[in-house]
């Protein structure tokens, strides 16, 4: 029998706690590690519909990328989306893990599933911040090269691989070849993409300021979800090979919260 603990077990070793940020807040943040599983939904964010999908499938357990408490809360209440689903869950006995930036420095992880999903060649991580037990450099950014081309090709590129509904950039003046990656939020490392002479940057979330001066660097923003949302499919592969008597599946209900208006023709 599989249980909760079983696979929080196996998270730490493609996510190890110890690789996430000092802020953050990861692992079992609701429900019990002697819980039994036989069916895992795994989504970027835990917000109300996951928990409302994860019900009518009959899952006992929600691996998200995002976690479901983050800030301290003072009420659990049916007024807020958060109440609501943290309240859904206990009631159906489902329990909620997840792994954050943990996922994004582990090698395999969010910056990895990005670099290979662009194409990138020759990946490495940007200032690694640890090695792993088997000897991999880990870190939160990855960069990689791709042949080199002009940004208006690149960009159609990025939109279609990521699945994108659009995509914010600013063109830095150079073709594209040396490509940093860093899934969501990461406009405060164009320093770091700088200073490993790369021509260009996929991220998200980033600044008005952040486009006005490129710095000479190609800036992609493509979306929070997008780029987080690649690791999804391949943890699901993880936990489905490592637990075969279980079913692991990904939400069908949650896609990107961000839409795009366009006049006809654009």
């Amino acid at each position: 029998m599989t249980t909760v603990g079983d696979i929080l077990d196996y998270l730490e070793t493609l996510a190890p706690r110890s690789m996430k940020m000092d802020w953050d807040n990861v692992g079992l943040l609701c429900g019990g590690k002697s819980r039994p599983v036989t069916k895992v939904l795994l989504a970027l964010d835990p917000f109300e519909g996951v928990c409302r999908e994860a019900k009518q499938w009959g899952a006992e357990l929600i691996v998200t990328h995002h976690p479901l408490i983050f800030n301290p809360l003072k009420a659990v209440t049916d007024e807020t989306a958060l109440g609501r689903s943290i309240q859904l869950l206990c009631a159906a006995g489902i329990s909620a893990v997840n792994a954050h930036t943990n996922l994004d420095c582990a090698p395999g992880g969010v910056n990895d599933c990005l670099a290979a999903a662009l194409g990138l060649r020759d990946v490495r991580v940007i200032d690694p911040m640890g090695t792993d037990e088997l000897g991999r450099e880990w870190g939160l950014l990855r960069m990689g090269t791709v042949d080199c081309q002009p940004l208006s090709e690149f960009l159609p590129r990025v939109k279609n691989a990521l699945h994108c509904r659009g995509l914010r950039y600013a063109d830095g003046g150079k073709p594209v070849h040396r490509v940093a990656v860093g899934g969501g939020a990461c406009g405060e490392y164009i320093p770091q993409a700088l200073a490993q002479g790369c021509d260009t940057f996929v991220t998200s979330d980033l600044r008005y300021n952040d486009f006005l001066d490129t710095q000479g660097l190609n800036l992609i923003d493509a979306g929070h979800f997008p780029t987080e949302d690649v690791v999804c499919a391949e943890v699901v592969r993880r936990l489905q090979k490592a637990f075969p008597d279980i079913r692991v599946s990904k939400s069908a209900v949650h896609h990107d919260a961000v839409q795009y208006y366009m006049t006809e023709g654009e």
